[in-house]
């Protein structure tokens, strides 16, 4: 079992920057991907990126593709997710996950945060 709770979330302007924390309990944090997703009011849920086990490779949307940079450290069994270049179309409630695999699909994942607000002003 494993229990993530995401923070970091906020408002800030078009063209700002925020970082999300992931942090997960337990002692298998390392054994899982961590991936990253949002849903914006009326959407679906929205992959944004994975990284693997190791932290060696991410995998990114098209749309956050060298803008957003997602990093973890499992001696703190936590996960990252800096946002640059922040646009008003990256409004959503950002969500991470631990799944086995390093999935782009929201059910590959065994395990969700509560979400965190990002609000982007333009």
């Amino acid at each position: 079992q494993v229990q993530l709770v995401e923070s970091g979330g906020g408002l800030v302007q078009a063209g700002g920057s925020l970082r999300l924390s992931c942090a997960a309990s337990g002692r298998t944090f390392s054994s899982y991907a961590m991936g990253w997703f949002r849903q914006a009011p009326g959407k679906e849920r929205a992959f944004v990126g994975v990284i693997s086990r190791s932290g060696g490779s991410t995998s990114y949307a098209d749309s956050v593709k060298g803008r957003f940079t997602i990093s973890r450290d499992n001696a703190k069994n936590t996960v990252y997710l800096q946002m640059n270049s922040l646009r008003p179309e990256d409004t959503a409630v950002y969500y991470c996950a631990a799944g086995r695999y390093e999935g782009l699909w929201r059910g590959e994942y065994d395990y969700w945060g509560q979400g965190t607000q990002v609000t982007v002003s333009s």
